[in-house]
């Protein structure tokens, strides 16, 4: 895995690649979103982009001699937790997956209803968005990133999260810990999927 730094100077120096992922919800110019948070064991976070709900993702201290920082997410509902060991890794995520819904109809965390979930998300993202495909591989060829299959996607997603605790409890400045990132439904309330 890459380095999260040439990664982000990527980013930050290509306009186009940043204004892509920011139609995916990873927007480097809304890193103050998460300003305050920190990890529950004091470990501090720093922040590296937003989404358009105020949630916020932040690499987390190097975790090797290679330059892998894990990524953590906090929305700003009060859900947070890792969602990948690396940013190349939540990258593909972010690109390839409707990954907060797909934990959010997660049934708990399992896994299977996360697969299912990820299919009915991806057959309205193709109707909803015919570009999809397009902008992934483009944001791919930009990054140098793989566009995995999104049950696989689906998998890498599910055992970071479910790594979350003890390690990644996201809480802030006065030691209140958010909640994790899975959620109790299986589908939508309202209508179930269309």
């Amino acid at each position: 895995m890459t380095s999260s730094a040439p990664l982000l100077d990527t980013i930050r120096n290509s306009p186009d690649t940043a204004r892509l992922l920011a139609a995916f919800e990873f927007d480097i110019e809304r890193k103050s979103s998460g300003a305050g948070l920190r990890l529950a064991s004091g470990a501090p976070l720093e922040p590296i982009a937003g989404d358009f709900t105020g949630g916020a993702y932040f690499l987390c201290a190097e975790e090797d001699g290679g330059g892998r920082r894990p990524v953590v997410f906090a929305s700003s509902e009060g859900q947070g937790g890792l969602i990948a060991d690396d940013l190349a890794s939540a990258l593909e995520i972010i690109v390839g997956l409707e990954w907060r819904a797909c934990l959010g109809y997660s049934g708990g965390g399992d896994v299977e209803v996360m697969q299912a979930s990820a299919r009915h998300l991806e057959r309205r993202r193709a109707r909803d968005e015919p570009d999809i495909t397009e902008d992934r591989v483009r944001i791919a060829a930009a990054l140098s990133l793989r566009v995995p299959p999104v049950a696989d996607l689906v998998t890498h997603l599910h055992q970071a999260a479910a790594r979350s605790e003890p390690d990644y409890v996201v809480a802030t400045e006065d030691g209140e810990t958010y909640g994790p990132l899975f959620g109790e439904y299986t589908e939508p309330r309202l209508g179930g999927w269309d």
